[in-house]
């Protein structure tokens, strides 16, 4: 425990927030601030160590699969509908139901990681999710389906806040833009695996052999888990909180007491991520073989090209915000998005309209690969396993009905005859992207926070709470 006259001496590039211990941002801020002299990218990569690299491939390979897992019900979705003899809007209420569960699961994986460490919580949800995506295969009816689908949201929940958390936290602060970049992009290539799988495996041997296939290479991430190093970060906060003996349900208290006004914006910026984010990839491969009556063969190439996009966006928006800023690179990206939208819908020759999905994906996953080092910095000390998952879950089940929505405008209002899903995908993202500057413009930002000077002021903090309670309770 530091001295309580060592809180003098943290020291930040910014004003320090009294209640939060980390800098203080304003709009001036976000948009005229300096921008730092960049470091080589390469230089970041080959400065972390083993355990820094196998974690941050065990976080990927985790969120690829989880990713994986959900676009194959985005692919199948035509052939699942015409199984189950219902309609895609219909079907894709099992998508809504999914990201509906997924906040559910953050709180819970979240706690528990919070409470018993990072590692074992992850090998858990990972079981979780591998054995509901190869159930999901069996499924008999819509019901049984959805249900399946429900519990499997409970597991992609948890993962991904459990597996940031434990990335950013082992991670030098200067690697953190770049990292998560890379990172929030294994949803990127679990789509690129999905499409794959899509044009090798549905056409050929039926939707329900993409869940049974993709279901074991999970139990090889269990695997990799086992050499990942657990968070010293976490294991200080144990043995600092285990001294103080603090409770556990009265910092949880603490921290919505304190930090609801950074809750409730930090929801709504992930909202407004996932509508950028569902409202352009969910229903895009319906989209391509409904409306535009593209083959199997181009659906997976337009996909593909897309997808390529998303991951050279997030790395790219993810090292461009360690020095532009976290919700300056977010505004920057969603300037530009707007500026692509055209291509995104109108063309119909399928090179144009590659490139216009390559654009739009390159900005929407640049803005979102900014998520897991923005929520880590931002989140409380003692909650870093439960804040980041939470609150971006939390965005997730406001955006989850966006692929519903999508569709049945889509069906309500055709064009040629055809449900005219493009302009619909279009309109919202708009509205989305919209909401998006406004909210990045009037954010807080604590980029390069060091994570142990913070742990430093939250536990002088607590300590001076627990003196004032001792003292209340003596008066008394």
């Amino acid at each position: 425990m530091a001295d309580k006259n060592e809180i003098n001496e943290i020291s930040f590039n910014d004003v320090v927030d009294s209640e939060t211990g980390i800098p203080k941002t304003t709009l001036r801020s976000t948009l005229i601030s300096r921008v730092e002299k960049p470091i080589n990218p390469w230089k970041i990569l080959r400065s972390l160590n083993k355990a820094q690299t196998i974690t941050f491939l065990a976080a990927f390979l985790g969120w690829t699969l989880d990713a994986f897992d959900f676009f194959t019900v985005s692919f199948a979705l035509p052939y699942i509908a015409k199984e189950f003899q219902m309609q895609p809007s219909k079907i894709s209420a099992s998508i809504t139901v999914t990201l509906m569960f997924r906040p559910v699961g953050a709180l819970i994986f979240g706690l528990l990681s919070d409470r018993f460490g990072r590692r074992y919580p992850l090998m858990a949800d990972i079981l979780l999710f591998s054995t509901m995506e190869f159930a999901s295969g069996f499924a008999p009816n819509f019901q049984s389906f959805i249900v399946l689908r429900a519990i499997f949201g409970l597991a992609m929940g948890g993962e991904w806040g459990l597996g940031a958390a434990l990335t950013m936290e082992i991670l030098p602060p200067e690697a953190r833009g770049l990292v998560s970049g890379i990172l929030q992009q294994g949803y990127a290539a679990g789509y690129i695996v999905a499409a794959i799988f899509y044009y090798l495996v549905t056409v050929n041997l039926g939707w329900r052999a993409m869940f049974w296939i993709g279901s074991f290479p999970a139990l090889l991430v269990i695997l990799l888990r086992f050499y990942v190093p657990e968070s010293q970060l976490w294991e200080r906060s144990r043995e600092s909180h285990k001294s103080i003996g603090h409770s556990w349900i009265n910092e949880i208290k603490l921290v919505f007491k304190h930090h609801w006004s950074k809750i409730i914006h930090t929801i709504l910026l992930m909202a407004g991520l996932n509508f950028i984010s569902h409202g352009t990839q969910d229903l895009y491969p319906t989209y391509l073989k409904t409306q535009l009556l593209f083959s199997p063969e181009e659906i997976t190439v337009t996909t593909i090209v897309a997808n390529v996009g998303a991951i050279i966006g997030g790395a790219v928006c993810g090292y461009v915000s360690q020095y532009l800023g976290r919700r300056r690179t977010i505004i920057v990206a969603m300037v530009l998005l707007g500026a692509s939208l055209p291509l995104f819908v109108l063309p119909r020759n399928r090179v144009l309209l590659s490139v216009g999905a390559f654009l739009v994906y390159f900005f929407v996953q640049g803005a979102y690969g900014i998520a897991p080092a923005h929520l880590n910095e931002l989140s409380p000390p003692n909650f870093r396993g439960t804040f980041p998952g939470f609150t971006y879950q939390l965005g997730v089940l406001i955006a989850s009905s966006s692929a519903q929505i999508e569709a049945v405008l889509g069906e309500k209002f055709p064009k040629d005859g055809l449900p005219d899903y493009g302009l619909t995908q279009a309109i919202l993202t708009a509205c989305a992207a919209f909401c998006l500057i406004i909210l990045a413009s009037i954010g807080k930002e604590a980029k390069n926070v060091d994570f142990v000077e913070v742990e430093i002021v939250d536990d002088l903090k607590s300590d001076t709470k627990q003196d004032d309670t001792e003292k209340e309770s003596l008066h008394e």
